[in-house]
């Protein structure tokens, strides 16, 4: 499945095909097919499993740490890691997705948009934390905090991705402190 994500990172959920992962991993396509059964069905797949590195390297690690604003801070970090690094070949394979099946309708639509839910449930659940420890000002909404973060965030995956370049995410670094800490 990592090669599926990798395709569907750098050619978008479209660009993944069941030609496409056959060619990819040397397989037939219909040793594909009779793995997935559909496009639409691999394109889950390939969200699931994106699912699974994304929570592997950005939320399982910041859940280790005890304190609100260090598990705050950490996710944070792991995230622009995470996107620094290219753990997905195309940059933030969510990002990506979104914006490919925003404006669409269907099972695929609705399965990236699961997964933007439950990022931002987690970046709320977190900030919640910071607060209810006394580490963090409650903010007036924590959801438009967690909806700023994420803008903060997207938008240092996008620049970097567009310009080939690191500086966004220093620049992420600075839009967050200042979030965090008016």
């Amino acid at each position: 499945m990592r090669l599926a994500v990798d395709i569907a990172s750098v050619d978008g959920l479209e660009g993944l095909s069941i030609g496409t992962l056959a060619m990819g991993a040397n397989l037939s396509k219909s040793g594909v097919v009779a793995l997935f059964g559909n496009k639409e069905k691999l394109q889950l797949a390939a969200i699931e499993a994106a699912r699974e590195i994304f929570v592997a390297a950005v939320i399982a690690p910041a859940l280790t740490l005890q304190g609100g604003r260090e598990r705050l801070d950490g996710l944070l970090d792991n995230w622009i890691r995470y996107s620094e690094g290219r753990v997905f070949a195309g940059g933030c394979f969510f990002a990506a997705a979104t914006a490919e099946v925003g404006s669409k309708q269907g099972p695929v639509h609705d399965a990236v948009a699961d997964q933007l839910r439950a990022w931002d449930d987690t970046i709320s659940r977190v900030i919640i934390r910071a607060v209810d420890k006394g580490e963090l000002a409650r903010p007036d909404d924590v959801g438009q905090l967690a909806f700023e973060i994420r803008s903060v965030l997207d938008g240092a995956n996008t620049d970097s991705l567009i310009f080939g370049s690191p500086a966004p995410y220093a620049r992420a670094r600075t839009a967050l402190a200042k979030l965090l800490n008016p």
